[in-house]
This record gives structure tokens, sequence and C-alpha cells, in this order.
């Protein structure tokens, strides 16, 4: 969730399946996180093996005088899997990640995690969320994902203006039945139970999610979905073998588009991931300086002014508030 937070160490993250990859892999684990554009059961089906849907929607704080809005599902206080409360702002997509994790039958992942997990097994939720955000390991991890701070506005005297928070939930099948995970919320919700024939709890989700989404204004983007699911490149390559064994070359030219396109992905992703970890401000100040020494920087900043104004304007035409400063 996206808050103020200086004194936790946790820094933001974005909504990336790049950034979750990468975080899955430094874990030890088999693991990769896929964008979702649609639940139809072909997409769905397309990702398998599919472990958990990581939900990503606009935070709204209610106060204590406010009703609480309607939700599905029931509180389940007795829940037995692995849930953790979120317990600092900005480590709720790794909190996400690991509620997930932790209930996936014989996971296999490197020894930080498998040893973390089993040091918090049977805690109570609070204390549970209390160990895993102070595991130093954990948060270089997720602060190894995040942009550097580039610049401090700390004692200039300028205003504090609040920001959209965001906020990362887990929809996944525990012990039969289909369970939210939100480590702002006191208990596991149960949303049922599901039957294993056909989708089988992926039924259920799309259920569930489609009428959360639908709460939102038509044409609304204020949330995501992301798709925790086994790497398939192992799987892919085994494939490639079998069929380059059979003589069918067809289903071998198939299968290395599939992974072609997989790698090409996976390339994307450390590209962005190589961008993020870096600081451009000297990049930034030698292309300011080039202006300058050739005349050309009070035309770029009227034009940048000119080009900013453009898009108030047209956020204000759609409804949209946004600051002129």
């Amino acid at each position: 969730m996206s808050a103020d937070d200086e004194t936790s160490g946790w820094q933001l993250t974005e909504s990336d399946p790049g950034v979750f990859t990468e975080l899955l892999k430094s874990l030890g684990l088999p693991l990769i996180v896929d964008d979702l554009y649609s639940l139809d059961s072909d997409s769905l089906a397309a990702l398998q093996p599919l472990h958990a849907l990581i939900f990503l929607f606009k935070w709204i704080p209610t106060s204590s005088d406010s009703a609480a809005p309607p939700r599905a599902g029931t509180d389940d206080p007795d829940f037995a899997g692995f849930f953790a409360h979120q317990v600092v702002n900005n480590a709720c997509a790794t909190l996400a990640v690991l509620n997930a994790l932790g209930n996936i039958p014989s996971l296999q992942s490197g020894p930080q995690l498998a040893e973390l997990l089993q040091f918090t097994a049977g805690m109570d939720p609070q204390t549970r969320g209390l160990v895993i955000t102070s595991a130093d390991w954990l948060r270089e991890m997720h602060n190894a994902l995040s942009p550097p701070s580039a610049f401090s506005l700390d004692g200039l005297g300028l205003p504090r203006k609040s920001e959209d928070a965001y906020h990362f939930v887990v929809y996944l099948p525990v012990m039969g039945a289909l369970y939210e995970l939100d480590g702002l919320k006191p208990h596991a919700i149960r949303h049922g139970g599901f039957n294993e024939s056909g989708e089988g709890w992926l039924k259920t989700a799309r259920d569930v999610i489609e009428a959360r989404i639908n709460t939102y204004p038509v044409g609304a983007l204020e949330f995501s979905l992301l798709a925790l699911r086994d790497d398939p490149l192992p799987s892919l390559q085994s494939q490639l073998i079998h069929y380059q064994s059979a003589g069918d070359q067809q289903l071998v030219n198939e299968i290395l588009a599939k992974i072609s396109n997989e790698n090409g992905k996976r390339e994307r992703w450390a590209f962005e991931n190589s961008l993020r970890r870096h600081n451009h401000v000297g990049l930034v100040q030698a292309l300011l300086l080039a202006l300058a020494k050739a005349g050309q920087l009070t035309a770029a900043e009227e034009a940048a002014k000119k080009a900013m104004k453009e898009r108030i304007e047209q956020r204000k035409a759609r409804g949209e508030d946004m600051d002129e400063d």
C-alpha cells in the first residue's frame, strides 16, 4: 500500500510481473507471475498450473463513523493456513506473495524462505506479520526492486500531498475452499467451497473477483490482476525434447514459439528491473547541461510546461483531479 513509512525501511514497489518474478527467483522458487487481462476459461487454462491470483486495487480508508461497505465472504478466525497481517506500510506486495506461498503444498523454496515459514508456523497473524517484516534479508530483497530515492524534499517546508494508496490481496484455494487473504483484515475471508472437477477453484475466484470489479465505475483502471504460476519453461523444454524425438515438426515449431515468447518476456523483465535499480540523476543532469550549453534549455522548459498544461486540461475534462504545481 502506498503511504508514508520512512521508519520501517520498506520501500514502494511496482505492481509489475517482472518485479514479482525477480522476488520469487531471489527466494529460490520455480514460479513466475504473469499479467492476467481476462478471467475467461481459456486465459486461465493457458496459465496452469496456477496457484493464486493477486488483486491490486485502490485502497480507500474508512473512518469509524462511516458504514463499512458490504463485502463478500465470511471471516474465518479459525483459518488453519498461513496468514500474516500487514504491520508496516509499503510491504503489502511482498506480504501478499508470502501469504500465497505459505499455502502452496509441498513448496520447494530456498533455505531462507523455508526457515522463515517453518519458524512462523503456528503464530497468530499479527505476530507472524511482525516476524516477516523484521527479516532484514527479506526487506533487502524487496527494496532491491524499488527505484532509488533520487531527491529528498524534507526540510524545505513544502506542503505534503496525499497520494492514492493501492493494496494487494490474494485469492487462492486452501483446504477445499477459496480464501481471500488481505493483510489489513483481521481474519482470512472464506468464499466457500468449490468443485474439484472442471475449472475447480478458479470458477469461484472468477465469480468473486468479477463481482468486486463490477463495484468500480465502467472504464475504471484502478485495479489489476496477476497470476502466480509454475515457471512454464522447464515443461516447455521437456515437451520440445519429446516432440523432437517423435519427429512432430509442427508441434516442435509451436513449442519453440512459446519458448521464444517466454525468453523474450524474461529479457524485457531483466531490462526493466535494471532500470528500476539505476539512479538516473546523473543522466538527467548531463542532459540538462547539454541543453543549456546548446542554448535549448529555455525552449525545452517551455515545451514541457505546455505539455503538462495540456495533460492537466485533458484530465480535468475527464473529471480527474491533477495538481498544477
